[in-house]
């Protein structure tokens, strides 16, 4: 019978270091956990990300409200809600965090939250039509996106004080490459439920969201997490603004926030890419392809992006932000200047390939970085600052969405790759962390 092997191989074999109680970046008497908080936290993110995958708001949600009747008008607002209504929160939310010595607990709530807003959004499904259904899931997916927030601030924070440095990045990409295994796996799932045209399957993969994050929530409880710092925790929105100063205090931390705005070109030019496809005549069943691209490039690219983000997430995000521009600009003079190239079954879902790809890298290079910047509280408020202005970045930007009267699809995503330019020239500025 095979060994089973013990937290502590899997975390040498994993995390690659030559000294397995290498704890840069953490304090002392959180060394001996390393092993069994590496994997713990590794399961969790795994789950927590395949549970996001089933609650797309590009395709699930739209999905289940179209067949719910629900006007167009609602469906429009799936994707601001979620993205920004997660981020926006942040500066008030961060100032409870620092008064809690142990922060797992937040994340752990957040995670139980979000499954019961899911259930909710099942049970919505079933018995709701038409406006009445709209408003119901629009509300849940506010709930949905602040309890997203809690989780966002003490994420980062519970992993800088429990991995050291050197294997934060490492261990985000094993997530994503598992989590986009997941996504490959829905992908195909979903094209299969499209040939079936039943609404019981989207409920199904809802259904199937929530008790993953539950599972999430679970395995989160077990991390060893001795008590932190609480110094300066307030409660009050108007300590909370005054943290805004940080972005004229500490240069280096406004120069990171002005390059991660920039660099959200790859996440903002991605619905563009699919856009640019269904204008060929592609049916739903190639947006099933699109979400499975998606997925293998999580899977293969996460711990390449991961590794790499550990040695210098600078040098990750510069490449990263070049890669996305390029693409964008090949996607631009090819809608342009050979527009036939277009309706090739190979050349989209290509391009989309490798944004997804880029996009990895960005968003592994930014996290790894960030955390990396600051320790104990300082990096709570790093998070919630940052986050709290990209979410008004993200609404900015993202309207550059109603410029589409006006330009083509193609035009607009040339525009973001002048942004992943800019957001390229802006990281390689960056200092080394």
């Amino acid at each position: 019978m095979k060994k089973k092997l013990s937290p502590e191989e899997i975390y040498n074999r994993l995390a690659n270091v030559e000294d397995a109680r290498a704890c840069k970046g953490i304090d002392e008497n959180a060394c001996t956990s390393v092993p069994g908080n590496y994997v713990t936290l590794l399961i969790s993110q795994i789950l927590s990300q395949f549970a996001d995958a089933l609650l797309n708001p590009k395709v699930t949600l739209p999905w289940l409200m179209q067949s719910l009747q629900v006007p167009s008008a609602f469906i429009a607002w799936l994707v601001p809600i979620r993205e920004s209504g997660s981020l926006l929160p942040q500066l008030a939310i961060a100032d409870y965090v620092r008064t809690l010595a142990v922060r797992k607990w937040v994340w752990v709530c957040g995670a139980i939250i979000q499954s019961l807003c899911i259930l909710a959004m099942v049970a919505v499904g079933l018995f709701l039509q038409g406006d009445a259904a709209g408003y119901a899931i629009i509300t849940l997916l506010v709930v949905f996106s602040l309890a997203r927030g809690f989780n966002s601030v003490a994420a980062k924070d519970v992993l800088g004080k429990v991995i050291p440095k050197k294997q934060r990045g490492s261990l985000s990409g094993y997530a994503a490459s598992a989590a986009g295994l997941a996504t490959i796996t829905f992908g195909l799932g979903l094209w299969y439920f499209q040939q079936q045209g039943d609404k019981i399957s989207v409920l199904l993969a809802l259904g199937a969201g929530a008790l993953v994050w539950l599972l999430a929530a679970a395995f989160y409880a077990k991390i060893d997490e001795y008590p932190g710092a609480t110094e300066g925790g307030r409660n009050g929105l108007k300590h909370a603004i005054k943290k805004l100063n940080l972005l004229k205090e500490d240069t280096r931390f406004a120069h990171f926030v002005i390059t991660r705005a920039l660099l959200l070109c790859s996440a903002l030019s991605a619905p563009f890419y699919i856009i640019v496809a269904s204008e060929q005549s592609f049916n739903f069943s190639l947006l099933a392809l699109f979400m499975g691209l998606s997925g293998l490039a999580s899977l293969v690219s996460g711990p390449i992006w991961g590794r790499l983000s550990d040695l210098s997430s600078k040098r990750v995000l510069v490449f990263a932000a070049s890669l996305v521009s390029i693409n964008g600009v090949i996607v631009y003079l090819v809608a342009t200047y050979a527009n036939s190239l277009l309706a090739s079954l190979a050349f989209m879902p290509s391009m989309y390939l490798l944004l997804t790809i880029a996009h990895q890298g960005v968003r592994l290079g930014r996290k790894t970085y960030l955390v990396d910047m600051a320790d104990g509280n300082k990096r709570t408020d790093y998070v919630a600052v940052s986050n709290t202005v990209i979410g008004v970045c993200l609404l900015l930007f993202g309207s550059l969405g109603f410029l589409g009267n006006w330009l083509t699809n193609a035009e607009l995503i040339l525009i973001y790759s002048v942004m992943g330019i800019a957001g390229a020239i802006s990281a390689m500025l960056l200092p080394e962390v």
